[in-house]
């Protein structure tokens, strides 16, 4: 059943750069969680907490994709090694000042310093495997299988936080994160056979603009930015929900069943031949995912919470792999990193709002006020998504003569189960189908330079 993931693992150094990738990304689910509890045992405020996490989480969206561009350019070790260095001196920062209670600027400017340093290695991670992959196929079976673990990180380091915040220290969770971004970063980072090569630029050529000129990359980056703000919401009202509930030990364990039913949606969304059009499935995932957050404003008991966040989190992984997947039909093959980075950028600009805006809703009138923030951000994501599907499709409507030479020659799968990705043909041919429903007569946008 899972020979799609055997298959891609089995290539030379994979195994190795995705488990150490796994790794270097424990602070991507820890600091977050980490920083609340720990600003909030200490300073006794939600909505100190969500404002400290929130400055950490935007300074990471503003300067990752700065940094992503770098790695593009110069090579993934050479930018990486000192910026984490930094990072973690930054995060030992945070626990510093925050431990002496020092003035609220002092967790501030290193949350900021943290975020700027840190990067991003879910980009890092899916860049080697488009460099080490050809087939689509096989790109999207890889994908999937890091939108899985990303899921895997979340559900491991939230219960992992809190138990370490609430039975040992409430710095405790952040220097967990420390030790893994150094340990599995440094080991990703010394995998120098299966980095993607430094882009090469010429003296005279053209200083290259924004991926952002891309349509399709704005609807993105506007959509994950609410799908951002559903999390970062989540997250400090989950925390407030468990400390009203007199459970303020169960909140990172809710928190890791939202991400166990995005874990196991998205192993079996990697596993199945899809053949609906690839904006169509992001649009529905979105949808999906909005319908789910939104029942969190009735949930009455800490059971009833999880067994919502279970439901609501199959969207999640699929939605992400999904807008993942586009980001390589908006921008060239070259400048991947960059690209794969700012929808991360959206998500963490996303989860900053959420997670401030929320902070101040649960001061105000309690978690059920941070769940109110979460609809309303889940409502703002699913218009950005139905009223720019013009925009998605004609960004997807043009497939390159080598995708479908690629698709022509590949063997048909033996099972169902086989082919775990979407080849070009299927998506040229899901978009015809989709023009002529719509009596659409207009001619396809010419692909982007590189793809």
């Amino acid at each position: 059943m899972f020979s799609p993931y055997r298959t891609i693992l089995a290539r030379p150094g994979a195994l190795a750069f995705s488990a150490s990738g796994v790794i270097a990304r424990l602070p991507m689910s820890m600091a977050g969680i980490g920083i609340v509890l720990m600003v909030e045992a200490l300073y006794h405020s939600y909505g100190l907490a969500g404002r400290v996490s929130a400055v950490y989480v935007l300074a990471q969206a503003i300067c990752s994709p700065q940094l992503a561009r770098l790695v593009d350019r110069h090579g993934q070790a050479r930018v990486m090694r000192p910026a984490i260095t930094v990072a973690s001196l930054g995060l030992i920062g945070i626990v510093t000042a925050a431990m002496s209670h020092a003035p609220t600027p002092w967790l501030y400017a290193t949350a900021a310093l943290t975020g700027a340093t840190i990067g991003s290695f879910g980009a890092l991670v899916r860049a080697r495997w488009s460099n080490m992959l050809t087939s689509s196929r096989d790109v999207h079976t890889a994908y999937s299988l890091e939108s899985a673990l990303d899921e895997l990180v979340f559900v491991v380091g939230p219960v992992l936080a809190t138990i370490l915040a609430a039975n040992v220290s409430p710095a405790a969770g952040l220097l967990v994160a420390v030790l893994g971004m150094i340990c599995g970063g440094f080991w990703f980072l010394s995998q120098r056979a299966t980095q993607p090569a430094p882009t090469v630029r010429e003296v005279d050529a053209p200083r290259q603009g924004s991926v952002l000129r891309s349509g399709g990359m704005v609807v993105l980056a506007i959509v994950f930015v609410a799908i951002g703000a559903i999390f970062g919401g989540t997250d400090v009202a989950t925390v407030a929900f468990a400390d009203e509930h007199g459970r303020p030990d169960l909140a990172g364990v809710v928190l890791a069943v939202f991400a166990l039913g995005s874990l196991i949606s998205g192993l079996l969304y990697g596993l199945r031949h899809w053949v609906m059009a690839l904006w169509k499935r992001f649009v529905i995932g979105t949808l999906v995912l909005a319908v789910g957050a939104s029942l969190f404003v009735l949930v009455q008991s800490m059971a009833m919470l999880a067994v919502v966040m279970f439901v609501a989190g199959f969207a999640i992984s699929p939605t992400i792999i999904n807008g993942n997947g586009l980001v390589q039909h908006f921008v060239a093959r070259e400048r991947l990193t960059e690209g794969l980075t700012w929808v991360g950028t959206a998500l963490g600009v996303g989860v900053s709002v959420g997670a401030s805006v929320a902070g101040m809703a649960i001061d105000a009138r309690g978690s059920h006020g941070g769940f109110a923030v979460v609809v309303g951000a889940a409502g703002l994501a699913v218009l950005a998504a139905a009223g720019s599907t013009r925009v998605l499709r004609k960004g997807t409507a043009d497939v390159l003569a080598h995708e479908v030479a690629d698709a022509e020659v590949e063997p048909e799968p033996v099972s169902p189960t086989a082919g775990a990705a979407i080849t070009a043909a299927e998506i040229a041919a899901a978009e015809h189908s989709a023009n002529a429903a719509d009596g659409a007569a207009e001619p396809p946008e010419q692909g982007h330079p590189g793809r």
